[in-house]
């Protein structure tokens, strides 16, 4: 799919860069000034995410998501926020069949690695949780992540089992 140019392309990232100040209201204005046939764009697609995960719409971040990860299965950015919207949803055994069964697809993905441990945590499984953990780490920046882990209330019952993470 042809990438999104003048002026659509400055909507696109006007768009970015309300999200960026936290308005997602102006956001959802500028993605609605795309012309129609580059709506569908991943990168189009990617910001229309960004503006329902900022809402806290995550039923209508669902469905941005599954339209990602149909048009595009090749990204990992649409599995990513499919799973994570379900999880925000409390509906995290869903997120955590979503994400394992593809993960080996995307095996440089740290994050995919560190949602997969915050399911896991979640769902009781600590010790699959640290797994997930170390890939991440070993994905990723790990002094990152590890700033990440130490906060994450999804991650809590890991700090309590194993301290450290």
């Amino acid at each position: 799919m042809k990438s999104p140019e003048p002026p659509d392309s400055h909507h696109l990232i006007a768009a970015d860069g309300w999200l960026g100040l936290g308005n997602w209201q102006e956001a959802q204005s500028e993605i609605e000034k795309i012309a129609p046939e580059l709506r569908m764009h991943p990168d189009v697609q990617e910001i229309r995410w960004q503006i329902q995960a900022k809402a806290k719409k995550w039923e209508e971040a669902i469905c941005v998501a599954r339209e990602i990860t149909q048009r595009t299965p090749e990204l990992p950015f649409g599995w990513i926020h499919l799973a994570y919207s379900l999880h925000e949803l409390r509906r995290t055994q869903e997120a955590y069949g979503t994400l394992k069964p593809i993960s080996e697809r995307f095996p440089e993905e740290w994050l995919m690695g560190y949602n997969m441990a915050c399911y896991a945590c979640q769902l009781g499984n600590q010790d699959e949780a640290r797994h997930w953990l170390e890939l991440a780490y070993k994905r990723g920046d790990k002094s990152e992540i590890r700033k990440m882990a130490r906060v994450d209330p999804d991650l809590a019952p890991l700090r309590a089992r194993f301290g450290e993470i």
